[in-house]
């Protein structure tokens, strides 16, 4: 029984002693460090948003729902997008109304 006892407790030593070993010489395994708590992992383009990068959008999950800031900046960005299409459409359209070409198809506003 004693012999049983001393065999458990050199194996119990000898894992300890690997782990530590493989602890100190690897580490953690984390190539960053950690996420600062008023910061995003959300990413989207400076700029020429397109649909696929809105779908791929993920927001952290806190207890009641997805992260408030993280919602905020996306929306604030793609009203900026959208902004900038917006300005862009109406220049098209005044440029195109002062050369007088009417052999262009010009969809209706919404």
């Amino acid at each position: 029984m004693q012999t049983l006892l001393l065999y458990l407790l050199i194996m119990a030593l000898v894992v300890a002693a690997v782990f530590a070993v493989v602890w100190f010489v690897f580490g953690r395994g984390e190539d960053l460090p950690p996420v600062e708590p008023d910061t995003t992992l959300t990413r989207l383009p400076s700029a020429g948003i397109s649909g696929a990068d809105i779908t791929a959008l993920r927001f952290a999950q806190t207890a009641r729902g997805y992260k408030q800031s993280e919602v905020d900046w996306a929306l604030a960005r793609l009203a900026r997008e959208v902004d900038d299409l917006r300005s862009v459409i109406v220049r098209l359209r005044e440029r195109e109304a002062e050369s007088g070409d009417p052999g262009t198809f010009v969809p209706p506003e919404r």
